[in-house]
């Protein structure tokens, strides 16, 4: 079954074939004019809660998340990937975490087994975009035999911002869990060398299909980088890790990842305020599946409005 089929078809259900290890949806298709969308879940990637603000006041914090009925301590963060197809083109935009053994996360890393599960061979993947080199970005490239079933002539876009930060990473603003600088530095390396043959540089901008235009934004990481998909007068925008749940409430926190936080919240301010001005709909890495919606104004921060679901 091809893909645009599978598109309109996966999100029903299959009576009669249960699946213990899925019982929630894990695809969603989305329409852009003549481009086909499928937002793909990598499953969850637990941490704690203080790298939702490392810089917010720790009772502003914990309201924050009483106010959404989440736990103080840890809670479960979504990873969520995009397959695009633009005429002849099957794009990737992301490839998820991953095994990282070391880091124990046995949820997440569920790109491929999904990408299977959804009629999607890698062999028909003609091009990826990454947003950045982060490990929860590149590991399923790294997942060993995955290399072998991706196509000789593969393009892989990615800022060469992006590219020279991971030759000499500075983590000396990002507050993050212990062994994760350590396993960032070393599947970045590994993934600029397994993949340095593939790679397809771009400064600022660059026009990936028809519709498919990847931005560089900076901020997360100086190669950071956001995708927008428009076509007959749809538009949608894959923004990465420029957005966070609590980042329309609370722009101005830093996330624990941020390699120049002050500069990531000058991005996602701007990018919020463009989103609530044009209406177009937003996907992002770390909101929850299946991370489809809207960006409203809310005073003088923002309001997240997600789509309602199309059966």
């Amino acid at each position: 079954m091809n893909l645009e089929t599978k598109m309109g078809l996966e999100n029903t259900a299959h009576p009669g074939k249960p699946r213990l290890d899925e019982l929630v949806p894990s695809r969603y298709a989305v329409r852009i004019g003549e481009i086909d969308v499928l937002v793909v879940s990598d499953g969850v990637l637990p941490l704690p809660t203080a790298m939702l603000g490392h810089n917010a006041d720790p009772a502003a914090r914990a309201a924050w998340l009483g106010d959404m009925f989440l736990p103080q301590d840890a809670f479960d963060w979504a990873l969520n990937v995009v397959v695009v197809r633009s005429g002849k083109q099957t794009i990737l935009l992301d490839a998820g975490l991953g095994i990282d053994p070391d880091l124990h996360l046995p949820r997440a890393g569920q790109l491929i087994k999904r990408l299977e599960a959804a009629g999607i061979d890698l062999a028909s993947v003609t091009d990826v975009v990454l947003t950045h080199m982060h490990m929860d970005h590149i590991g399923g490239l790294l997942v060993d035999g995955v290399k072998d079933q991706l196509r000789p002539d593969l393009r892989i876009h990615v800022a060469a911002a992006e590219v020279k930060f991971w030759e000499a990473p500075d983590f000396s603003h990002v507050s993050m869990p212990p062994g994760f600088p350590d396993a960032l530095r070393a599947a970045a390396k590994r993934f600029a060398k397994e993949y340095s043959g593939h790679l397809r540089l771009f400064d600022e901008e660059y026009e990936v299909a028809p519709g498919v235009v990847v931005h560089r934004t900076g901020g997360h990481t100086p190669g950071h980088s956001v995708i927008r998909l428009a076509s007959g007068g749809d538009r949608l925008m894959f923004a990465g890790d420029a957005v966070f749940a609590v980042g329309f409430e609370h722009p101005d926190w830093y996330n624990g990842f941020e390699h120049d936080p002050e500069e990531a919240a000058r991005v996602r301010v701007r990018l919020l305020r463009e989103l609530a001005e044009t209406g177009e709909q937003l996907v992002a890495t770390h909101l929850p599946f299946p991370s489809v919606g809207r960006v409203a104004v809310d005073g003088d921060a923002f309001r997240w409005v997600p789509a309602f679901w199309d059966y």
